[in-house]
């Protein structure tokens, strides 16, 4: 599970990788600049597509999908046990990933705080 929060006076969305997740995913924080970030949705279907080929990080279908991906040249970072608490974050002109496929508490509000975030840049 992840933590995502926006840091509005350096203009980054942060997500803190929970718990063992952290060694799963071979990650504990993410920084993007607000500037990268297009969208949110929530999306529980998003853990039926094709993964990619794993970079780093752990893959047991059904169970954990965190880490680093590649599929189709797109770098995607997972981090999902609860495919309905899934939230993915769309990146354009990132330096690390082009999306982030994440579990958080309450899929919902992530969005919404994402959405009002980059409306509000």
């Amino acid at each position: 599970m992840a933590l995502i929060s926006i840091d509005r006076e350096r203009n980054l969305l942060t997500a803190e990788i929970q718990g063992l997740d952290k060694l799963w995913a071979l990650k504990s924080r993410l920084e993007i600049p607000l500037a990268h970030v297009r969208g949110a949705t929530h999306d529980p279907g998003i853990a039926r597509e094709p993964k990619g080929i794993r970079v780093g990080g752990t893959h047991l279908p059904g169970v954990i999908t965190a880490g680093r991906f590649r599929r189709h040249g797109e770098r995607l970072f997972w981090d999902v046990k609860n495919p309905d608490k899934a939230v993915v974050i769309e990146l354009a002109d990132a330096e690390t990933y082009d999306r982030l496929v994440v579990e958080v508490d309450d899929p919902r509000a992530t969005v919404a705080l994402i959405e009002q975030s980059i409306a509000r840049r």
